[in-house]
């Protein structure tokens, strides 16, 4: 089934129009036809081939959401027009350690939902700047948001469970002080999913001017890293704190907000790494530097279903398709609040 997407033929090339094809579903596939895909950071990353290993052709995307249509003939889970996602996964070995406790995230046979090793044509996989794609049961999740809000559940396939699995594997809820490191794709989502659990977050920008923004998406307090005033009046007192800034910092500053048997999570990966930190830091008070990568099947059902109880979805800009390069120059700029959107609709042209 050929069908059009959008994607680049080397890394110093522009995003452009071309056609691919997907296998006709087999027993256990689910088809199903694109209408929004997120744009992460990754997808930038990976197409400008500044990440080791990109294939080119190379069609980005990994926050899908659309309808099935079409299921094969031993699959029972999905029907005709259910509402489904697809994030960063779309195969794992399924018999080891990691994909028997549903942390297939974690399986060192992960196949990411582009630049992925596959046996389909032409040798590696194709992501949803697509119209259609067509994918195992196991790794299709259901979305129980209202249809009309299924633009903005996109960018949950991966900056939800991004920063959901951190806040739930950390124990964040009730009676815990929490600590959100930048306010962007990521860092929005961590302000809103630590404030629907329950937890006192504390938004930390380097920008006087994102305050009001971040206490507009459930943050009760907003602390500017570049006061250390600011900084120093916290000292001590975090449970927990995610750092989702994707560029080198200092996290020595961090690490002294931090209470004993505190931890500080990172998720953002930067091209650079950050300055080590002295490790006095850590002994002292049994502090926890961790990382941690989006999540495992079964938790980003469950995420996808704590977001639809609680009414939560990404702060989103809808796209056009043909706008994808202007979108990825802005993102690099932070000039999103705060993830793009691509309109899949504009694909059928």
């Amino acid at each position: 089934m050929q069908i059009n997407a959008y994607g680049a033929y080397a890394g110093d090339k522009p995003l452009e129009p071309l056609k691919i094809n997907r296998r006709a579903p087999g027993a256990h596939d689910v088809q199903i036809d694109i209408a929004f895909c997120g744009v992460c950071h990754s997808d930038l990353h990976q197409v400008r081939a500044e990440w080791a290993g990109t294939h080119f052709p190379c069609v980005p995307g990994h926050e899908i959401v659309g309808r099935v249509s079409a299921v094969g003939p031993q699959v029972s889970g999905f029907k005709l027009g259910d509402l489904v996602g697809i994030g960063c996964i779309v195969d794992s070995c399924k018999h080891c350690a990691e994909c028997e406790e549903g942390l297939e995230n974690y399986c060192d046979g992960m196949v990411g939902t582009y630049n992925g090793p596959t046996p389909d044509a032409p040798g590696w996989t194709q992501g949803g700047y697509s119209q259609k794609i067509v994918v195992h049961e196991r790794y299709v999740l259901r979305i129980r948001h209202p249809a009309a809000q299924l633009a903005a559940v996109a960018p949950l396939l991966c900056a939800g469970i991004t920063t959901y699995s951190p806040l739930r594997h950390w124990n964040v809820g009730p009676g815990k002080k929490v600590g959100v490191v930048g306010i962007g794709g990521l860092g929005h989502m961590g302000i809103k999913l630590a404030h629907a659990m329950g937890a006192r977050v504390v938004a930390f920008t380097t920008s006087e001017s994102k305050r009001e923004a971040a206490k507009a998406l459930g943050a009760d307090e907003v602390v500017v890293s570049r006061n250390s005033g600011e900084m120093a009046a916290h000292a001590s007192s975090f449970d927990f704190i995610l750092d989702t800034v994707a560029a080198s910092h200092d996290l020595e500053a961090f690490l002294a907000l931090l209470k004993r048997d505190g931890a500080l999570t990172l998720v953002g990966a930067p091209a650079t790494p950050h300055p080590s930190p002295n490790v006095f830091s850590l002994i002292h008070k049994r502090k926890t530097i961790a990382g941690s990568m989006i999540g495992g099947i079964p938790e980003t059902q469950e995420m996808l279903d704590f977001c639809a109880e609680h009414g939560i979805v990404a702060d989103i800009e809808l796209i056009r398709i043909d706008q994808i390069n202007d979108a990825y120059e802005r993102m690099l700029k932070g000039d999103v609040k705060y993830r793009f959107v691509i309109d899949s609709a504009s694909l059928a042209g």
